[in-house]
């Protein structure tokens, strides 16, 4: 089913592997991206659980826009370990202004797809998406 804004499509594997990282916690987090010729939204790069945030930020790139997914554990003040689910919209200001436009009209339609995403961000540049944001947005 593509979307009527974009025309971009869900591939079904991102489905599936955001419902392991949410039920079994398969993975840190997963990167996807657009791919114009196939006109659907795919996996890109998996990051197993051991990885690191720095893995995730290094995972992006520098400039190109992407959607990611990244499961954010923190002991909250009355030390209990939780994780939040983090969607990141992320949209570098060197990015092509036509894939930009692209990310931000197929976004909501694909954040749908994917159940269970506690906290969005919206980022342009890795300080928009630091821990300390992870952090404060998480409690």
């Amino acid at each position: 089913m593509a979307n009527a804004a974009s025309g971009m499509a869900v591939n079904d594997d991102c489905k599936l592997k955001f419902l392991e990282l949410k039920a079994k916690r398969t993975y840190r987090f997963i990167v996807f991206k657009i791919d114009e010729k196939v006109k659907q939204v795919t996996v890109e790069k998996l990051g197993e659980p051991a990885l690191s945030y720095d893995d995730f930020a290094g995972s992006l790139p520098a400039d190109e826009c992407r959607y990611a997914i990244y499961d954010y554990d923190f002991v909250t003040e009355e030390n209990c370990q939780k994780s939040k689910i983090f969607f990141i919209a992320w949209s570098p200001d060197t990015s092509r202004v036509r894939s930009k436009m692209l990310y931000a009209s197929s976004k909501d339609r694909f954040k749908r797809e994917l159940d269970g995403i506690q906290v969005e961000l919206q980022a342009t540049d890795p300080t928009e998406m630091g821990l300390d944001v992870f952090k404060s947005r998480a409690n």
